[in-house]
């Protein structure tokens, strides 16, 4: 089977609209969201009612348990808090109770999935070096785990519980008894210095990973942003892709 791999939409409903027309290219059999699908960007229903309808499985990330109360955002930035004071006064009910039934990780069809890391999915650490990312070791039970949180998209390659190589291709063909870490970029807030949606396409048969790229019409909602009131660095931020 083919698996989409999504993560950080937040609430940037034109990528993610952008993001959606592309997994229709690829033949993909199902769509799998890692979370962060609120916070910082201007349409938080839009983007959940679409989500909701598009994908066989959503996460939550810090940023969705936040806005319903099931993480404390102590941790959060000055700028994110204020994004998630407005998100909280525009959010649906029936959202805010879907955000609350959501899970920080699972195993998955043969995988795992988590928003943030295996080890501590809601302490949600970040994954960036090698050294963290071989404390995870021992929780990756499928040899592959899938997650997001840094918007930074990398792969790291992990045998006898120590992480080997950090890679970022375009595509790999993964090999039979190492372990792997999949960072599947950010949909609507990437921090590689790329401003371009980042996702994954996963192939269990071929055993690959492959990233793909995709522009959206990045002007358009940092004008909604500004409407809204949201964080000028915020909305700049966009178009920079850090």
């Amino acid at each position: 089977m083919r698996y989409a791999l999504i993560s950080d939409i937040h609430s940037n409903l034109e990528a993610l609209e952008q993001v959606l027309a592309d997994i229709d290219k690829f033949d993909c059999d199902q769509i799998l969201s890692l979370g962060d699908v609120v916070g910082y960007g201007p349409n938080p229903n839009e983007c959940l009612d679409l989500l909701l309808r598009s994908t066989e499985l959503t996460l939550g990330g810090n940023h969705d348990w936040a806005v319903v109360g099931k993480t404390n955002p102590s941790n959060f930035n000055r700028l994110a808090k204020k994004a998630l004071d407005w998100t909280k006064n525009i959010l649906r009910g029936d959202l805010k109770d879907f955000l609350k039934s959501t899970q920080s990780t699972c195993t998955f069809h043969g995988f795992q999935l988590a928003h943030s890391s295996p080890s501590n999915p809601r302490e949600w650490h970040y994954i960036i070096t090698k050294e963290e990312a071989a404390a995870n070791y021992p929780f990756i039970k499928q040899n592959i785990c899938f997650i997001g949180h840094t918007h930074i998209p990398v792969i790291i390659e992990l045998a006898n519980c120590k992480a080997s190589r950090a890679l970022n291709p375009r595509k790999l063909i993964m090999e039979k008894g190492k372990k792997y870490i999949v960072n599947v970029g950010s949909i609507g807030q990437p921090r590689d210095n790329n401003p371009s949606s980042s996702w994954v396409i996963y192939d269990d048969e071929e055993y690959s990973v492959e990233y793909r790229r995709v522009n959206y019409d990045i002007v358009k909602v940092q004008e909604k942003m500004q409407l809204a009131g949201l964080p000028d660095y915020l909305v700049k931020r966009l178009a920079k892709g850090h």
